[in-house]
């Protein structure tokens, strides 16, 4: 017997969120927008929220502290001071786009809020790393192919620190795509895994007992 979905709910945000979210988006920004990790975090989420899927939260997660700290934190900066931090934010004042679609991307702020929940209730899964690494090095090649440098998806052009290529293409690609995964990813992954272990056990008994 199927055990029920454990978030019969919520489930439908995802659907509603991806019915605005998607056509605002390509509309704006244009399709090769969700290369970025954090869009493709979205979508992943989504999935995953729909599904009650406990690995596609977990690997949503692991790129989803990172990215919207950052995203966070540059925002609040320019909003401030006045003055961005790295300029990840830079396009929520650039008046070329549609003042509802850049309000969209404060998305960035409860994202990873919301995946903490629901990880503090289903559990998180240690295969999320993996998983998440697994789309994330394709994600930052294809930035290199799918963009330029002025859009620079997922910094497959220029470094997000001194703003420069770490090399021949190869090489730039090859670091970037390394330092999110161990460094990035790696870091989310073990604050992940430290502060929902104990969470994992419970939420897997409750599921047992509901399919019983």
């Amino acid at each position: 017997m199927r055990s029920p979905h454990p978030l019969p709910r919520l489930r439908w945000l995802a659907p509603l969120w991806l019915a605005i979210y998607l056509p605002a988006y390509a509309l704006a920004y244009g399709w090769a927008n969700f290369l970025f990790l954090c869009n493709i975090g979205v979508l992943i989420t989504a999935v995953g929220l729909w599904r009650g899927d406990r690995l596609l939260l977990s690997a949503a997660a692991v790129g989803a502290l990172f990215i919207g700290f950052v995203w966070t934190v540059d925002f609040a900066a320019r909003l401030l001071s006045g003055a961005h931090l790295l300029g990840v934010t830079a396009y929520m004042w650039d008046p070329q786009y549609p003042l509802f679609t850049r309000l969209l991307s404060l998305y960035h702020v409860v994202w990873p809020l919301l995946l903490l929940a629901l990880l503090a209730r289903l559990g998180y899964d240690r295969r999320g790393w993996a998983l998440q690494a697994a789309i994330a090095v394709p994600l930052v090649v294809a930035g290199r192919f799918a963009g330029d440098a002025v859009a620079n998806i997922n910094y497959a052009f220029t470094d997000p620190l001194w703003g420069r290529e770490l090399g021949p293409p190869v090489v730039h690609l090859a670091t970037v795509a390394a330092g999110t995964v161990f460094v990035v990813f790696g870091l989310s992954h073990r604050i992940l895994a430290a502060c929902f272990a104990a969470s994992a056990a419970p939420a897997a008994a409750r599921r047992a007992a509901r399919s019983e």
